[in-house]
């Protein structure tokens, strides 16, 4: 609903020479100010000089509040006056840095009561930063107002600089810290951005802030100017809040709002701000960038419980702060939307922006706030309003409910192999993804960071599928800490310098000489490698853009491709599986390059490079290594397998591999089978389908090798039923006791759970909710499958065969499931919790149970474990081999383990080996055959 009209009154005053009507707006359903109020303010519109008096408050009430101190207006006007003294006649260049003090607050409002110019450094800037301000403006005047006490220098004796009449305050430039080029503010920009907020926010006497944001900040400044020109007060504090000692002293001193930036917000969630009592709290406000919407929703249904407003508004420095808000009202209902303009102001959209979508442009504002320009030297200063209103940089659009959405930014627009990437939104889709990550681009090479190892796959394949950017064309970075500007702000600055560094640490040297060559043999070229590909997945139809993941890589060809892949271009970085067969080949030469080489230095004596720059790790080309390290996910099933074996031909009695191989299939699934993003309708019918034709694949490439293998066992023993046989023991009724017939159930658990899997994942919807939710889905999913297994097992602890039917273990794979996305601090820590409530008692078998709890904590904690190098071929191979040997070693081991159980093992072994060898040969010549069938029909 449209806002009621504000009532506006005209008031007489009178001063020493001359007397004048002045109007007043007040908003609608607000109490009147008391006389002395009005009578405070004429002092802004009646002196000759270019004065500016903020305060708007009854010479009895507190103007600013600490813990140890209270300014009533009265005292603070005389102590303005005592300051505008100490700051020099004329009108001067100040420059004020400081915490949030009185003080700094007393200096501030003095400087514009005297008409000095003022510029209240960010927190931060000093040396060299501090050094080029000054050398630029050449300030009269420089004061120092924090913990440490008060200091005023006078640089310059009287005023030396002619400066516009209007000009009042200067401001760093939005998205900087210390940055040389400043805001102009007027006079006027000051005042009607804080009466408009006072407006907005409904401020009078009662109402007390307290300063969770530093005054160098706009956003922290127009706090303070609101709530003094409402006759408000301020509660002055550089505490954070995450210190409780912050929160009480905001209820003992009767706070009655913060603000906070998405970083503040961030920091609440780690403190217990939603179980505090704060009965004085009124509202919040959030600015300062974009903060998503479902935070929005729970902050906003958050104050409804406890009885406070969220305004989540929308802003610039050039605008002095404020251009537009949400009505707290809307903020369940419109969140994502920066709403309405802000009083007095007003929105427009200008379409015909390369790029954007239909119905997207530039967001332009006009209103008495918009600055007089920008600053870049002192004689800037004497320059008038030069803008009617302010492109914004942002592009915008406009809902159906009439409210404004802010959809990108024009400055975070990147092209990149002839596409245009806003990276605004690859941000927003990585979130949505349930990762936290930032972009920038360098010289059209975009750059992803997020916050841990675990997520590189994850976010390289989303923001592939997203953008249609090959993979070789971008980058992704873990880094531990995301930067921010002393602001809270993202610095993107320091991100993109840090980008400028990984690459430059990244790229080849080359040798000075041909001593210094490196020994290594030539990295394989791209063509090659699609042949490699091609022949270890079966994929003749590989191109060198795809990559394991387009192809259908899963568990099974995973290791060996690896380990083939280290062979020929040293150690893998994390998210290879992501990556296009193109980034790891050398590229072919070009013809300049060709020509350029010296044809007189023989072939043997050039340098050749060690191979591509961005597989990070590479083997040295020096000396030995003794220590290598394998994916933890191939280790454990390497020591799975081996324990299996071991266990059942009576060497050592150490049984729960097989549980643990469960969930690591669950992890393996959720990585190459469920993963990738998309956007829109058709992209996710497209996704939908890859997702099921691929899970399918999975439970065929287990399904008919061992239908295969147990039908002919049983065609030659007699030992197998057929429902053994086509891997759906567990569904005959009335089963009790192990028996033979029970050998394969990890084979039977894990076949169905794939096929259940596709079914659901068949669904219309299901896809998009999983991207969105990856996590929660997840974790939905595992608590399905246990409520499944408590209800089948009549208890935590189910009787055998029980606990080998898929009822009962389905639960495991959903559980290596949720390992595969947990890939942040608290998902690691909850889902490691969650393996200490649910895995203890499934087996009443402490040691079983301890085995499985410590392959998943490896498998949540760990990307990778130490091995040594002499054996990380054959944990490599024994790993592929798993399923092989798991499906041969029943008709292997029993006849041998009588007289000689390691000869039991060591045959097993063998034979699994054997039959893996010799099914890949037979799929890659059926692969071949069809390939040549093709194309003689062709």
């Amino acid at each position: 609903m449209p806002r009621p009209r504000a009532s506006r009154i005209v008031a007489d005053f009178d001063d020493s020479d001359r007397s004048r009507k002045v109007s007043l707006t007040f908003p609608p359903n607000r109490r009147m100010r008391p006389p002395n109020r009005i009578r405070a303010m004429p002092m802004l519109l009646t002196r000759t000089e270019p004065a500016l008096d903020l305060l708007g408050g009854d010479p009895s009430a507190p103007a600013l509040v600490t813990p140890t101190s209270r300014v009533d207006y009265g005292e603070l006007r005389e102590r303005i006056d005592d300051r505008r003294s100490a700051l020099g006649g004329g009108r001067r260049l100040v420059f004020l840095s400081g915490a949030n003090t009185v003080e700094s607050v007393v200096t501030y409002l003095a400087a514009l009561a005297a008409g000095h110019p003022v510029l209240l450094l960010p927190s931060g800037v000093e040396g060299a930063a501090l050094d080029e301000l000054v050398a630029r403006y050449a300030p009269d005047v420089m004061v120092r107002a924090d913990a440490r006490g008060f200091e005023l220098t006078d640089v310059a004796a009287g005023a030396r600089h002619a400066f516009h009449p209007e000009l009042a305050l200067l401001a760093s430039t939005s998205g900087s810290t210390g940055s040389p080029k400043l805001v102009r503010l007027s006079r006027t920009n000051v005042t009607a951005n804080a009466r408009s907020i006072a407006d907005y926010l409904d401020l009078g006497p009662g109402d007390r802030a307290a300063t969770t944001l530093p005054l160098g900040y706009c956003y922290g400044l127009s706090v303070v100017n609101s709530h003094l020109v409402a006759g408000a007060s301020v509660l002055l504090t550089d505490r954070s809040v995450v210190e409780p000692a912050f929160w009480d002293e905001f209820a003992a001193l009767g706070a009655t709002s913060f603000a906070g930036v998405p970083y503040t917000y961030d920091l609440l969630e780690t403190t217990d701000f939603a179980s505090r009592d704060l009965p004085d709290l009124r509202y919040v406000t959030q600015a300062g960038g974009r903060l998503a919407p479902d935070r929005v929703r729970a902050l906003a249904r958050l104050g409804r419980r406890r009885g406070f407003d969220l305004y989540v508004m929308y802003g610039q420095t050039e605008a002095t702060a404020r251009m537009a808000y949400l009505p707290p009202e809307l903020a369940e209902t419109a969140a994502g939307a920066i709403g309405v303009p802000i009083p007095g102001g007003s929105l427009r959209i200008d379409e015909g922006v390369a790029g954007a979508a239909p119905g997207e442009g530039e967001l332009v504002y006009s209103g008495p706030n918009v600055m007089m320009g920008y600053a870049e030297t002192s004689a800037d200063l004497a320059r008038g309003p030069e803008l009617g209103e302010l492109r914004t940089g942002d592009l915008a659009r406009r809902r159906a409910d009439g409210l404004v959405e802010i959809t990108g930014r024009l400055s975070r627009f990147a092209k990149s192999f002839g596409l245009r990437l806003d990276l605004d939104r690859i941000e927003r889709m990585l979130a949505a993804d349930g990762i936290e990550a930032r972009t920038v681009a360098i010289d059209e090479r975009l750059a992803v960071f997020v916050r841990h190892d675990r997520s590189i796959e994850t976010a390289r394949a989303a923001v592939e599928h997203s953008t249609r950017l090959p993979a070789h064309a971008f980058d992704v970075h873990a880094i531990a800490e995301f930067p921010r500007t002393p602001n809270g702000k993202p610095d993107h600055a320091a991100l993109r310098a840090h980008t400028a560094l990984l690459r430059a640490t990244d790229a080849p040297v080359a040798p000075t000489s041909p001593a210094d060559a490196p020994s290594a043999p030539p990295a394989p070229s791209a063509a090659e490698l699609r042949d490699l590909y091609a022949e270890l997945l079966g994929r003749p139809d590989a191109t060198e853009d795809d990559s394991f993941a387009s192809l259908d890589g899963d568990s099974l060809n995973y290791v060996e491709l690896a380990l083939r892949l280290e062979e020929r271009i040293g150690a893998l970085p994390a998210d290879w599986p992501s990556r296009s067969i193109r980034s790891f080949g050398a590229p072919a030469p070009s013809v300049e390059a060709a020509a350029a080489v010296d044809t007189r230095v023989p072939p043997d004596d050039r340098a050749t490079p060690a191979g591509p720059s961005h597989a990070t790790g590479a083997a040295p080309t020096a000396g030995r290594r003794r220590i290598a390290r394998l994916e933890t996910s191939v280790v454990l099933r390497a020591v799975a397998i081996i324990l299996i074996v071991a266990t059942h031909a009576d060497v050592v009695q150490l049984k729960g591999g097989a549980h643990l191989l469960l969930a690591v299939a669950g992890f393996n699934l959720a990585r190459f089978r469920l993963s990738g993003s998309s956007a829109g309708a058709a992209d996710e019918r497209r996704e939908r389908r890859r997702r099921v034709r691929g899970l399918l694949r999975s439970a065929a490439l287990i399904a008919v090798p061992a239908v295969l293998w147990i039908g002919g066992v049983a065609l030659i023993a007699r030992a197998y039923d057929p429902a053994t046989v086509l891997l759906s023991n567990w569904l005959v009724p009335g089963t009790t006791g192990w028996s033979e017939q029970w050998q394969f159930w990890f084979l039977e658990a894990l076949v169905w759970s794939i096929v259940g899997l596709a079914a659901v994942f068949a669904v219309p919807g299901v896809t998009r909710l999983e991207r969105r939710f990856p996590y929660a889905f997840a974790l939905t999913v595992l608590g399905i499958a246990l409520a499944v297994r408590y209800a089948v097992s009549g208890g935590v602890t189910p009787a055998s065969p029980m606990r080998y039917a898929l009822p009962a273990i389905a639960w495991l794979i959903a559980l290596g499931w949720l390992v595969a996305r947990s890939t942040s601090v608290p998902r690691r820590v909850a889902t490691s919790a969650i393996v200490l409530v649910t895995v203890p008692g499934f087996f009443g078998d402490p040691v079983r149970e301890g085995i499985v709890a410590i392959g998943l904590g490896l498998l949540i904690w760990a990307t990778s474990l130490p091995v040594p190098v002499v054996l990380s071929g054959a944990l490599g191979t024994v790993a592929s081999a798993s399923m092989f040997v798991y499906l041969t070693h029943w008709q292997v081991y029993p006849p041998i383990e009588e007289w000689s159980p390691p000869l039991a093992i060591v045959a097993s072994f063998a034979v699994g080996l054997a039959a893996w060898w010799a099914w890949g040969r037979a799929t890659a010549w059926l692969a071949a055959a069809r390939r040549r069938a093709r194309t003689t029909t062709a």
